[in-house]
């Protein structure tokens, strides 16, 4: 579901800064994903934020067991304090400011 050719902008977020090492962009959710948005183009901002909602719709009531599939081994939401679906809607709030 989630890969390079389908998801090219949750490709870079989840695998160049939601990841593992994600401490090396800071500490917050916020903090790492406005590193995202400083380096990436008002264009790709853009289509991570219509891939956001081309996952949900995809995902539908599986959302988290979709999500998990695709990036569970490398970022869980709720260890940041979320569930699967307020992390899209913060994502998608920090991406939009």
């Amino acid at each position: 579901m989630m890969n390079e050719k389908s998801y090219p902008q949750f490709y870079v977020l989840f695998g160049g800064y939601l990841n593992q090492d994600s401490d090396l962009w800071g500490d917050k959710l916020e903090d790492v994903v406005s590193c995202y948005k400083r380096d990436s183009s008002p264009e790709e901002i853009a289509e991570a934020l219509s891939e956001i909602d081309t996952f949900k719709k995809e995902a539908g009531e599986s959302l988290d067991t979709k999500f998990y599939e695709a990036y569970g081994f490398n970022f869980n939401p709720v260890l940041w304090g979320y569930t699967t679906a307020s992390f899209f809607d913060e994502l998608k709030r920090i991406l939009s400011a």
